[in-house]
């Protein structure tokens, strides 16, 4: 009977860290208010502004940032086009320490969500390959325009495999062989930087959230890591889009962790923008 109750309890507390809320390793999560209150924060925040997560609750975030650099983030905040936006600031420094992050921002439910991950380096490298990638496109029409959209979404990224959906229609381009198709079925933040790594909890702990889900670098459920962990899969970008009311997706694939990277995932994104404008031209010409 002692045994039953003690696997009873591994059960239950495996399900609540299941249900608590978490961001990846590696990368910083607060929920704020519209005021910029924290709500919540991640439980490793304390590297990021030198103050404990339990600190930081109802207090506003301007008590533990620089100024100038809040200042700046809220003016871009503000300039957000509706609710589905996502804003983003690279080389930041918040605090007096050397470090610099890249930011991300957006609305989710009415809180704000404000991530962080270390930078990665010079920004601009990405963005500056997207104009001559989208322009190879201009000549091609049909499958090969699908599979010309796949092949150079996975030159810009650098992952092992890029699946590119749109209605019925799907391309792949790959790097050697994978153990099987692409499963797109398993529920995926955009980026997944290392599905091996532990995820970090958000305080205060409590079952997830809708608002939480929406972050960038929002830690995936076991189930969809072991989903990916069964195809070899070890990193994920997927970039959505839509084009002409059809909704479409990159998924991109890596077997080897990748550092988080918003610069590189807000680059996936204009030239998935500038894709389904090509395939918009496309379907006109049809």
């Amino acid at each position: 009977m002692e045994d039953v109750q003690e696997l009873h309890g591994e059960l239950t507390a495996e399900r609540r860290r299941e249900q608590t809320a978490r961001v990846q390793a590696g990368a910083y999560l607060l929920e704020l208010s519209l005021d910029w209150i924290v709500l919540r924060a991640s439980e490793n925040i304390h590297h990021l502004l030198g103050e404990s997560h339990v600190t930081l609750i109802d207090e506003p975030l301007g008590k533990f940032a620089h100024s100038q650099a809040l200042h700046d983030l809220r003016n871009n905040f503000s300039r957000l086009s509706g609710t589905t936006g996502i804003g983003r600031a690279y080389g930041v420094r918040l605090t007096d320490e050397p470090e610099l992050v890249d930011i991300a921002f957006q609305l989710s439910e009415g809180r704000v969500l404000f991530e962080a991950v270390p930078s990665v380096g010079a920004f601009g490298g990405k963005f500056g390959t997207v104009g001559g990638l989208a322009a190879g496109l201009a000549n091609v029409r049909g499958q090969t325009l699908l599979d010309g959209g796949a092949r150079r979404m996975r030159a810009l990224t650098g992952y092992d495999r890029v699946t590119l959906v749109i209605g019925e229609r799907r391309a792949e381009s790959s790097r050697g062989a994978f153990p099987g198709p692409a499963d797109m079925s398993a529920r995926l933040p955009a980026i997944v930087a290392d599905a091996e790594a532990e995820g970090v909890a958000l305080f205060p702990r409590g079952e997830g959230d809708e608002s939480i889900e929406a972050a960038l670098l929002c830690a995936p459920d076991r189930g969809a890591l072991d989903t990916l962990g069964g195809s070899g899969v070890r990193s994920v970008l997927r970039v959505p889009f839509t084009a002409d009311t059809t909704d479409g997706e990159f998924f991109c694939e890596n077997r080897t962790a990748c550092e988080p990277s918003l610069e590189l995932h807000a680059a996936g994104e204009l030239f998935a923008q500038l894709f389904a404008l090509r395939l918009e031209i496309d379907r006109l010409k049809s």
